[in-house]
């Protein structure tokens, strides 16, 4: 009787922990790979830099590079938290204005992803990326680092961790910021659109 209260949540526990002894450094290794680079651009091109850190936003949403790039992206905030926000607005829009190309039920859920992309919550676009990655990521990545170039380019600046619309009240050039969410959110959701077939019921 005591297995699924206390040995089975212990066991797995103790299992996860081992994992992730042998995980982490190599974890470690890549983080540490990945923040110098970003570093390393960051002398060069602000403008590249904040394409790089928005776009890996993307990539996963909320994985270890969406991870690294929020975690490095404290000096460079501004440009991080927009490409956070686009993917789940971007996937809102296409749903909105192209309805063909989606199911009943991505339609409806695509009006949530307007509320979650204006909240940077990025996690509202993974359902759409795990059913077609290979649309909707490059679509994203793509807008993500717009929006983050533009970002550095207009010198929007943030100096509040997270919020989405919440805090833009506090971002320098609030009204540029909106320029440059609101201008990847719109390519990737042109991107995603002329990609995706329109939907056949099965």
């Amino acid at each position: 009787g005591i297995r699924p209260m206390l040995i089975y949540p212990l066991g797995g526990i103790l299992v996860i922990g081992l994992v992730m002894c042998g995980i982490n450094p190599l974890m470690g290794i890549i983080n540490t790979a990945m923040s110098d680079w970003l570093n390393a651009l960051g002398g060069s091109s602000k403008i590249l830099l904040g394409a790089i850190v928005a776009g890996m936003m993307s990539v996963d949403m909320g994985g270890p590079f969406n991870k690294a790039a929020y975690v490095f992206g404290t000096a460079a905030l501004a440009a991080v938290m927009v490409g956070g926000m686009v993917p789940p607005i971007a996937i809102a829009l296409s749903t909105t204005f192209c309805p063909k190309k989606w199911s009943p039920d991505e339609r409806r859920n695509g009006i949530v992803n307007y509320v979650m992309g204006l909240c940077f919550v990025s996690e509202g676009a993974i359902p759409y990326a795990a059913t077609d990655p290979l649309r909707v990521l490059p679509s994203c990545i793509i807008g993500s680092a717009l929006s983050g170039a533009l970002s550095m380019v207009f010198g929007c600046a943030l100096r509040a961790p997270h919020g989405g619309i919440f805090v833009f009240p506090v971002v320098d050039h609030a009204l540029l910021y909106v320029v440059a969410l609101a201008a990847g959110s719109a390519v990737g959701a042109v991107i995603l659109s002329l990609l995706k077939k329109d939907y056949t019921a099965e």
